[in-house]
């Protein structure tokens, strides 16, 4: 840990604080499209479907048919990057609190 020219010993932010919060803002932002997707795009898909299938997390009400097709689910692409990024997330934050405490002891 480098001292701050005032002396109060912050640590400075890196490459690697700047990924996991770019991870966290994707994670959001993925959040808010299967979200919107769900519960704005497909808020009437519950009148009109007989096998209603839903989903928590990530939000997704889907209507499911006879042959196996699903109306309304969120795009594969988006959940793979919503899983993805929250795992990236998690373990750079994780990483670097635990390293942050090992530097200040």
């Amino acid at each position: 840990m480098t001292a701050s020219p005032t002396g109060s010993g912050a640590i400075r932010p890196t490459a690697l604080w700047a990924v996991s919060l770019s991870a966290l803002g994707v994670f959001l932002c993925t959040l808010a499209l299967c979200w919107v997707n769900a519960y704005v795009v497909n808020d009437d898909l519950p009148n009109t479907c007989g096998d209603l299938r839903r989903q928590s997390f990530p939000p997704e009400v889907a209507c499911a048919s006879v042959d196996g097709t699903l109306t309304g689910a969120n795009a594969g692409w988006i959940e793979a990057l919503f899983f993805a990024s929250l795992v990236v997330f998690v373990l750079l934050a994780s990483m670097l609190l635990a390293l942050a405490s090992v530097r200040r002891k």
